[in-house]
């Protein structure tokens, strides 16, 4: 599902996020990568740049956020 705003940002979330839409949805600009709540799409959103967003994509793939059952 894929929405635009008024800024021209195209807002995006996963297949998977299933008939509640309680998601995240993700935008690219050209030096910047958002997140915003899809429950509510005028609250904050938060920004990270390309090499921020690259560094937490590689982390996921590596499993560094993967939870961990605590002891």
């Amino acid at each position: 599902m894929e929405s635009v705003t008024e800024t021209g940002l195209r807002w995006q979330r996963s297949t998977e996020c299933g008939a509640t839409g309680d998601c995240v949805e993700i935008a690219h600009s050209r030096d910047a990568t958002f997140i915003r709540d899809s429950k509510d799409p005028e609250g904050p959103i938060l920004s990270f740049s390309r090499t921020e967003w690259t560094s937490f994509l590689s982390g996921a793939a590596l499993g560094e956020f993967d939870l961990v059952d605590p002891e």
